[in-house]
């Protein structure tokens, strides 16, 4: 969990950097990150149920969501927010914009 809090600190604080107008479609961020936790998280449930792979539990918190650690299901709508800004920002700054 820390990892993902750590990871999402600077790309959440930056997003609202004016200039970069990085919520101008909200929505579609919102689509995208439902989209991704609702695919990968049936995935993962999937896998658990089959016995594919475990959680350990001394490695996450004891919070759980449809059988899932709260770190699994928070794992997907992080990183893909984290990788949306950076693309974004990328953008951004090649375009020279300041």
């Amino acid at each position: 969990m820390w990892v993902l809090i750590v990871s999402v600190i600077v790309p959440f604080i930056l997003s609202f950097y004016p200039p970069l107008k990085f919520y101008r479609n909200l929505r579609t961020l919102i689509l995208s990150l439902l989209l991704i936790l609702i695919i990968f998280g049936a995935w993962d449930i999937f896998a658990t149920l089959r016995g594919h792979w475990y959680f350990d539990p001394s490695g996450v918190w004891g919070i759980r969501i449809i059988n899932l650690p709260l770190e699994e299901v928070l794992f997907f709508p992080v990183i893909t927010f984290c990788c949306i800004f950076t693309w974004e920002a990328l953008k951004f700054l090649s375009a020279g914009k300041k």
